[in-house]
């Protein structure tokens, strides 16, 4: 049987082939650039001081996983959208769902970890565990890092059997001719999958959502007490504690629609291609970015960084 299809299912497929590409690979490349550029300045500081802050150490943990997750999203697009026929082989597809999945896993478990420790040196408790958590925190914060990228790719690792099964129907019909394509399908074990969604993203997600919730909390208690003690109508530290609530609240919002989109997608309950298919890609993609440009905005070193190097770049382009 022939395997072709009508010139008008061809121009379709190619300009939304293009269109998907060119939208999500231009979060990715903006992620991409944001995140690079946190990775660089943080690095720079550990090579200047021969030492990094745990805020500091955690952001480029968090930017590197980034950089590659949203590498490996551009280079499985292509590879799906220009050889679907060397991306459907079992061993293929299997790397990239476990890469895929062991990126994800980590990105979710350092922004955890992030909150967590913004959380524990931030928020004004009188609790034990707490006093003993500030005091240790900082040796701790390593370890917890590296755990948590060996617990990633121990979960990633179980995306290699038993979730995906993929078929192919050689004799696809083509609506508008009589001609057929090859067709590739996948089937999800969804049990499995729920099973290991909610061994990888249900824990961080709890940790993250808690600390950010307990911080609001804390911050929005110590701004009323400030409030009263207010030394002018634009008081720096009040304005820098409700800057701080809401800025912890958009990365909750973002933290949770992006997990429970990431495991929608994962399921394979939408059609390839399909508008909510479509729209799950585009989210996933633009949350590593949105968040990057977040942190640097809500950073002050990295804000100060990032005003110098667009003064330089001013400059360059001005000579």
């Amino acid at each position: 049987m022939a395997e072709t299809c009508s010139l008008p299912d061809d121009e379709l497929s190619s300009f939304l082939d293009i269109l998907i590409f060119t939208v999500i690979g231009t979060e990715c490349i903006i992620g991409i650039v944001a995140n690079g550029f946190i990775v660089v300045i943080n690095a720079a500081e550990w090579i200047q001081n021969k030492a990094v802050s745990t805020s500091s150490r955690t952001l480029f943990f968090l930017s590197v996983s980034r950089i590659a997750l949203q590498a490996l999203m551009m280079l499985e697009i292509t590879f799906q959208s220009t050889s679907p026929h060397l991306y459907y082989e079992d061993g293929v597809y299997d790397t990239f769902k476990v890469s895929s999945m062991f990126l994800h896993y980590c990105s979710v478990w350092f922004s955890a970890w992030l909150s967590f420790f913004y959380f524990v040196k931030i928020a004004d408790f009188s609790c034990r565990l707490l006093l003993k958590l500030k005091r240790r925190i900082t040796g701790l914060m390593p370890w917890l890092l590296w755990l948590s990228v060996f617990v990633a790719l121990g979960c990633g690792m179980f995306f290699s059997h038993g979730i995906y099964s993929i078929y192919v129907n050689d004799s696809f019909p083509i609506c508008s001719s009589n001609s057929t394509k090859k067709k590739y399908f996948t089937e999800t074990n969804v049990v499995n999958l729920l099973l290991l969604c909610n061994l990888g993203i249900f824990m961080p997600l709890v940790m993250f959502i808690l600390a950010a919730a307990l911080l609001i909390v804390s911050l929005r208690r110590h701004t009323l007490r400030m409030g009263g003690h207010v030394t002018g109508p634009r008081d720096p530290s009040m304005e820098a504690h409700t800057g701080a609530i809401r800025a912890i609240s958009s990365f909750l919002i973002l933290y949770i629609f992006n997990a429970v989109v990431l495991c929608l997608y994962m399921s394979n309950i939408f059609d390839e291609n399909s508008s909510w298919d479509i729209l799950c890609k585009v989210i996933m993609a633009a949350y590593p970015a949105g968040h990057s440009i977040l942190l640097i905005q809500d950073n002050s070193g990295l804000r100060r960084a990032w005003k110098r190097l667009q003064s330089q770049a001013h400059l360059y382009l001005k000579e």
